[in-house]
């Protein structure tokens, strides 16, 4: 018997060189400059960088709401050239919340929005409100709910639409800090029992190594790729651990460079950073 012909998977979303600009007050700005990366399937992938590097308008770009001014997305191999139910984004503002409609209802709209038949809308709707520990509240309306049971609403709703990719664009920083531990350990649960694919961006790196496997460092505007490191190792569990706090330190120093690069390899840090 000859020897196998190990073939790689072809990555389930690919960025190609992306460069991103968009108008601002003072004429163009470059968001992103020459950014590759590919995310396959079961990914939690995430985009770390500090605040004005493109990671945002990355997560837009591939959501196909702005058109990359050179290089190229695609996803399972066909090009993004526009907002589709494959790629469903999270934000941070749950707001967004129709509040004149119950929690089931907000969940079945995108469905029903996208040809979906109203029972199947409803079953799945039910059914990913059980998952997010909601199924008491369906009737409810958003008012009603904290800001972390809006945050399940808003995963619910993703999920239900039963995306190709999850993109979730700083989903819980405007939620306390226990409120945000308890979604991040709640996000790491249900990617655990489905196996869903995730973009995440945030600004945190303890936030990243917690609910990423593979992070993407994007340099201070305009976003540049710094370096792409594995994170699998780390859990909330970890989050106190000297090798977690060596880490956030490494990191630190990758994305900022100088003083902060050399004092990387001095030792763990006593505070995880976030990226400011």
């Amino acid at each position: 018997m000859g020897p196998l012909n190990l073939v790689p998977l072809e990555p389930l979303l690919r960025a190609e060189h992306v460069t991103l600009e968009y108008a601002g007050e003072r004429g163009v700005v470059r968001a992103t400059d020459d950014v590759s990366f590919d995310v396959h399937r079961g990914d939690r992938f995430v985009l770390l960088g500090p605040s004005g590097c493109g990671k945002s308008t990355l997560l837009k770009a591939i959501g196909g709401f702005i058109k990359p001014q050179a290089g190229s997305l695609s996803l399972a191999g066909k090009p993004i050239t526009g907002p589709g139910p494959d790629r469903i984004v999270v934000f941070q503002e749950f707001d967004q919340l129709p509040p004149w409609k119950t929690v089931k209802q907000n969940v079945m709209f995108p469905m029903l929005a996208n040809g979906v038949k109203r029972g199947e809308a409803e079953g799945r709707a039910r059914h990913w409100l059980g998952k997010v520990g909601l199924a008491r509240f369906a009737d409810a309306y958003p008012h009603t709910l904290s800001g972390g049971m809006k945050a399940r609403v808003a995963i619910a709703r993703a999920l239900a639409m039963q995306p190709a990719v999850l993109l979730m664009d700083e989903p819980f920083a405007a939620l306390d800090a226990l409120t945000r531990r308890t979604m991040q350990e709640e996000l790491q649960t249900l990617w655990d029992e489905i196996g869903f694919t995730m973009l995440f961006v945030t600004h945190s790196i303890e936030e990243a190594l917690v609910v990423g496997n593979r992070i993407l460092l994007l340099s201070p505007h305009p976003g540049r790729v710094r370096a792409e490191l594995n994170s699998h190792q780390f859990s909330l569990s970890s989050a106190g651990s000297q090798e977690f706090q060596a880490a956030t330190q490494r990191i630190h120093g990758l994305l900022f460079g100088g003083a902060q690069a050399s004092a990387a390899h001095e030792g763990p840090a006593p505070q995880p950073f976030a990226v400011h």
